[in-house]
């Protein structure tokens, strides 16, 4: 029989354990391993039934076992202990608190997922988990981030194969009620909502859903309430689900309903109003127009508002092509807004303009949100130096006439929490070496003195570490292996084959992450044969741990896995080589420290940063990966191995494919292998153990989220913090004034003539040139421009690399016919061919960037050989 209706009961905790309650309901504890251990103690088969949820297993503890623990004198004094440190943690001191400039209030960080703990599965992949580290790095910081989400009743899908390899996929049911979350409530006890106005006449409500991250408070919003419809019920009830409707409401409810929901929470707990907005990835665009609605509901006009709402906000893209970006049709947005639908009193056309794709190739009858996103920030980076790099190139349509080296998109690299990532046992040898307060500062902040004193560690330790962390990853296998099987159809009789499957004494190489084509899953079967011999090798062998999973909807990728699971149920090679289904964050905890190797072989530069690869390396596993995303940046011989690529513009893809894995085969056979398995003096690899020493003392600081928080504290938070103060109402109305006097006049704006006091074709090292420049402004004035000489080296077509601007100055008044004249010194401080140029730019002390406004003016054709060329 099927119950009717669902509804959870909560223990009644006796009071000597009620501080069991809020250690529960603070999600440290996904990452404290002290807490974790408590509740393990409560009671250990129920912990491990729970999957280590403490919400789960204090649902089912007997009471008679509650009652022996209130008794308890030594479990009572560590209740204590744990709960004293974590009140300690919530209201002391950090990093944040210690810092000299005044840093923003709050912060608003909005993501479409999260991946904190596989106990709240609101994440698909490396988006979603990158949010969560980055929400567990600000809590550890102090940082006052207040973070914004949906709650899916789904999540993301669970993951089995069928008997012939096929993937599967299964949609549990949450019940927020057994999650580790709380309502939000008004101060009369009732549910606190927030409502979107639908067409038509309808609308849509959601709850609001808060989960504790350490210090910061996580808002999920949740449309499966009675007041709703069915279809909009069914708004938050997957992850990525739907048609083009369906994600549009979801990007609304969090863009738009997410604002109103950080609004109610801080009118009801007092948490300061953010001063910035942090938009991680498009999906959350929408926040910007409700900031220009609240706006406008003040009393500014759309311009202002505009100019406002860009000043505090933060824009992070994290796709490197163009097809992963939310497209909408115009017409299906145009029909959510306006004056019968959300935000009725902002002109639909000038939302639609802010999505327009306005540069050459750009389809005008799409809605795009990263360029939404980019519009309404005046700040936006990339996740890695060489993603910030294709960032620029492939957003450079929306600011004509600038190289793109000079689009203003910067860059931060991802980290990883390595609290989070870091196996129990190299916590243990780091405390052991450094003491406990030591590392958890180090994995928390980070500093290269902390990390130093991983040279003080005996080889015989590494070796001992990297072998246990292996034999654990085995155990483990071994265990998912058998439940896959099983769900595939074997009997237990067909599985005996299954307790010889890896071998701890084996170099062992991991692969893991989403599916998508230009991750290449199964470049590594271009050569089966050769495979084959690196698996089996007499002396030398390797094994392959592999998990991923394809979205539902990309069959391509389906097919990809089931290529794999057919290669890795040949009984020839089914013990070294596995395909473990539904890869999440409880697998990848125990699949990074036991691997020796983490291969990652995307096509590049389509990989933005890649952090899987970086929560290895803090394991002592090392990397062989494409120089792609953070390898391409961080990437040293002295501590992993980097594939060749063949991604010239004429490459044919297969035969950039059998390139790139045979050089895969090359290293593994000639290089790692090697490495791997040869002895020294001492019975060891000596080799090996000293490059596992080199990834943690040099990688580790490098790689953390405490480290790429405290970048975006300090290179992009702060900023816009002072430029949202600087934009007061009238600051506001007149920028946006400035800007449209400055754009209709643009077309006056002329560079007339450029002398230099040397006309002569060379000139030495360390010369400095007088440069005189005649321009013509318009309607325009000094006070409006930035003339600016660029000079650098030229290539073979004379166009700059690695150009440098100078500013120049104006020199008395304009002449009879209008014209200024600006003067400035030309210094030739570099050997070889050298040119320069002189370019006008808007100028205004409330731009973060020349290019924000897109306008430039340069010489004409007539001057374009006044630059200087040294040959």
């Amino acid at each position: 029989m099927k119950a009717i209706r669902r509804f959870t009961v909560r223990p009644v905790l006796p009071e000597p354990l009620r501080p069991l309650s809020d250690l529960a309901r603070n999600l440290r504890w996904s990452w404290h391993a002290e807490t974790r251990d408590l509740f393990r103690s409560v009671d250990p088969e129920r912990w491990a039934a729970a999957g280590g949820d403490p919400v789960r297993l204090l649902g089912s503890v007997a009471a008679a076992r509650l009652g022996e623990l209130a008794a308890d004198r030594a479990f009572l004094d560590r209740l204590a202990a744990v709960a004293a440190d974590l009140d300690a943690y919530m209201t002391g001191e950090r990093w944040y608190q210690a810092q000299t400039e005044r840093l923003p209030a709050a912060v608003a960080y909005f993501s479409p997922e999260f991946g904190i703990t596989a106990a709240l599965p609101q994440y698909s992949g490396g988006l979603g988990i990158l949010a969560g580290d980055h929400l567990k790095a600000a809590s550890d910081l102090g940082a006052p981030l207040i973070g914004v989400g949906l709650l899916y009743r789904h999540g993301y899908f669970r993951q089995s194969l069928s008997r012939d390899g096929w993937q599967q996929e299964h949609y549990p049911v949450l019940d927020p009620n057994e999650l580790p979350l709380d309502q939000l409530k008004e101060a009369d006890g009732t549910p606190a909502h927030v409502v979107l106005a639908l067409p038509g006449g309808r609308s849509l409500r959601a709850r609001i859903w808060l989960a504790q991250v350490g210090r910061v408070p996580l808002l999920l919003l949740d449309s499966d309430v009675e007041e709703n419809d069915l279809g909009e019920r069914g708004v938050t009830d997957r992850l990525y689900g739907g048609g083009s409707e369906h994600r549009l409401l979801q990007e609304m409810l969090l863009g738009i309903g997410g604002v109103r929901a950080v609004r109610a929470y801080c009118a009801l707990t007092g948490h300061p109003e953010p001063e910035v907005f942090h938009t991680n990835e498009g999906h959350a665009g929408f926040l910007g127009l409700e900031r220009i609605a609240e706006l406008r509901a003040g009393g500014l006009d759309f311009d202002a508002a505009l100019e406002t709402v860009r000043a505090g906000t933060v824009f992070t893209t994290h796709t490197p092509v163009p097809a992963g970006i939310d497209r909408f049709d115009r017409e299906l947005v145009a029909r959510h807004f306006g004056p019968h639908a959300e935000l009725p009193n902002m002109e639909v056309d000038r939302i639609l303009r802010l999505g327009m794709e306005t540069y050459p190739g750009g389809a005008p009858d799409l809605f795009n949100m990263a360029v939404m996103g980019l519009r309404l920030a005046q700040r936006a980076n990339g996740v890695s130096l060489l993603h910030g790099d294709v960032s620029r190139r492939m957003f450079a349509g929306l600011w004509p006439g600038f190289d793109a080296e000079e689009v203003p998109i910067t860059s931060v690299t991802n980290g990883v929490h390595a609290p989070t990532w870091v196996a129990p046992e190299v916590y243990r040898l780091g405390a052991r070496h450094i003491g406990a307060r030591r590392a958890e500062e180090a994995l928390s902040v980070g500093d290269s003195d902390r990390w130093d004193s991983v040279a003080d560690i005996a080889d015989q330790d590494i070796w001992e570490l990297r072998r246990s962390l292996r034999e654990l990853l085995v155990l483990e296998v071994r265990e998912r292996l058998r439940a896959s099987w099983r769900q595939r159809g074997a009997g237990t009789a067909e599985l005996g084959w299954i307790d010889g499957v890896l071998d701890p004494d084996v170099l062992t190489i991991g692969f893991a992450r989403r599916v998508p084509s230009y991750k290449r899953l199964t470049l590594m079967l271009r050569d089966r044969d050769r495979l084959r011999n690196l698996l089996l090798h007499p002396e030398r062998p390797v094994q392959f741990v592999i998990a991923g999973k394809a979205h539902p909807a990309d069959d391509g990728g389906k097919r990809l896995i089931q290529e794999l699971v057919r290669f890795a149920d040949d009984p020839r090679v089914r013990h070294r080589i596995v395909f473990l289904p539904d890869y999440g964050m409880a697998m990848a905890q125990k699949l990074y420290p036991g691997c020796d190797i983490w291969l990652n072989n995307p096509l590049r530069p389509l990989e933005a940063c890649g952090t899987s690869g970086m929560k290895a390396a803090l394991n002592g596993c090392l990397n062989l990966s494409v120089l792609d995303g953070w390898w391409d940046e961080w990437f040293q011989p002295d501590f992993g191995w980097a594939i060749p690529t063949a991604d010239g513009a004429g490459t044919d893809p297969d035969r950039r494919d059998d390139i790139e894995a045979a050089a895969l085969y090359d290293l593994l056979e000639q290089r790692i292998t090697p490495c791997f398995y040869e002895r020294g003096r001492e019975g060891m690899p000596d080799r090996w153990i000293e490059m596992v020493r080199r990834t943690l003392s040099l990688l580790g600081p490098k790689v953390l989220a405490g480290r790429m928080v405290r970048e975006y504290v300090e290179r992009l938070y702060a900023p816009a913090a002072r430029a949202h103060r600087a934009m007061d109402p009238d600051s506001a109305r007149a920028l946006a004034a400035w800007k449209a006097r400055v754009r209709s006049a643009w077309h006056g704006v002329t560079v007339d003539h450029v002398e230099t006091s040397v006309t002569a074709a060379t000139a030495e090292l360390g010369t400095t040139l007088g440069l005189r420049v005649r321009v013509g402004l318009g309607d325009l004035g000094p006070d409006d421009v930035e003339v600016q000489a660029v000079s650098g080296r030229v290539d073979e077509e004379d166009r700059l690399t690695d150009a440098t601007a100078v500013p120049l100055k104006p020199v008395g008044a304009p002449d009879a016919e209008g014209r200024w004249v600006y003067e400035g010194p030309l210094s030739l401080d570099r050997t070889g061919p050298f040119g320069y140029t002189v370019r006008i730019l808007p100028g205004h002390r409330l731009l973060a960037s020349g290019a924000e406004l897109g306008l430039l003016a340069v010489p004409s054709e007539d001057l374009a050989g006044a630059g200087l060329l040294m040959r």
